[in-house]
Parts: structure tokens; C-alpha cells; sequence
């Protein structure tokens, strides 16, 4: 029995300061050594060459209004006015792509009419769970709601790394983010354009 406990309390602290690499063997290790970089919580594998460009893609909010409870940090793609939007620390949004709400070619999310196409989200034989999320790192009492919630007060996300992403990665979804290596910014898709932000 204390055998089964302690396996148990090994696995649940593994969980809890769990790091993650998406598209890769394992997180980027710290400078000339083979431990994991503490610093990284979720970490997305680089894509170049004849695996071509991949990015992030938001989740999709039918306004700004609609995202309730959230918190500062807290990205999404809002279908209204067709903005990637960032809630910053004064309880506002801070637009990351521009407003296209001009009609666009077919080539991409949104119709001949500037509507973003939903039809992913508001499949009919698609079953969604309203309250399905992942939490990754110490999980607290007071969790914010989110569909991927990265809750560490020492780590950090990083996004995929393509180059030159409006280049590279084919047919992008409104909401796309990914890292652009070439120009050292990151890269937004909002359904038309690329918006790119540089610190």
C-alpha cells in the first residue's frame, strides 16, 4: 500500500511541473548541457524545410464580450471584427492583427463576402465538451478559465518557430501564431493578412 501511495505522489508532482514539446523530441536543453530548460512549460518544435511552416491557431470567440472571466494574458480571434486580440493587465484588448473587413479572395478562411468561416466550430456532427481544458503547471483553486491554461510563475510558452511564416506556412487559419525566425517576430494571421510584432 505505501508502495502504491508513493508511485502515485511521484507521478502527480511529475504532473505538476510538467514541461511539454509539441512537434519535437523533448524541450530545448540549457546551453552545452542535456537538462531540460527550466524556464520553458510548452515548447513547439521548429518547422522548416519540407515540413513546412506550422503555427498556433487561437481559439475563435464571437466577440470580445463573450470571453468572460478571463484574465491578463489571455489570447483568442474574435470572428466579429475579425481581430486577434490580447487581454492586457487593465481589464481591455489589445488588437495584434488588423480589422479586415473588406472582401477577400477564396484562397482563404474567410467567404467572398469577408464572413470567417466557422464551419470547424459549427459542425453539426462535431461534439464539443463545453468544460474539456488542459491545465499545465501547479494547478490553484482560483484556475482561470481557458481552453489551455499555462499556470507557472517561472515558465514560459514558446511558439512554433518558422521562417518566414506569410511565406511558408500554406493556407493559414484566421488566428494563426507562430515565431518568425527570419525577421525575430512574431507573426499574426487574422484571415487576410499577417501582422508582425517585434518587442
Amino acid at each position: 500500500m505505501k508502495k502504491s501511495i508513493s508511485i502515485l505522489m511521484i507521478c502527480a508532482a511529475q504532473f505538476a511541473f510538467a514541461q511539454i514539446a509539441i512537434g519535437k523530441a523533448s524541450v530545448t536543453p540549457l546551453p552545452a548541457t542535456t537538462t531540460p530548460n527550466p524556464s520553458i512549460s510548452l515548447e513547439f518544435g521548429d518547422y522548416a524545410g519540407p515540413q513546412l511552416g506550422k503555427g498556433i491557431i487561437l481559439p475563435y470567440v464571437t466577440s470580445a464580450a463573450a470571453v468572460t472571466n478571463s484574465v491578463a494574458g489571455t489570447f483568442f480571434y474574435d470572428v466579429s471584427d475579425k481581430v486577434v486580440k490580447l487581454k492586457n493587465g487593465t481589464n481591455s484588448y489589445f488588437a495584434l492583427s488588423k480589422n479586415e473587413v473588406t472582401t477577400v479572395g477564396a484562397n482563404t478562411s474567410f467567404d467572398t463576402t469577408g464572413v470567417v468561416s466557422t464551419a470547424l466550430q459549427d459542425a453539426p456532427n462535431v461534439s464539443e465538451f463545453l468544460d474539456a481544458k488542459v491545465n499545465i503547471g501547479p494547478s490553484s483553486s482560483g484556475t482561470p478559465p481557458g481552453i489551455l491554461v499555462l499556470e507557472n510563475t517561472n515558465q514560459a510558452m514558446i511558439l512554433p518557430k518558422v521562417a518566414s511564416p506569410h511565406l511558408n506556412i500554406i493556407n493559414p487559419e484566421p488566428g494563426t501564431m507562430a515565431y518568425d525566425t527570419v525577421t525575430k517576430q512574431i507573426a499574426v494571421y487574422n484571415g487576410k493578412v499577417w501582422s508582425f510584432w517585434k518587442p
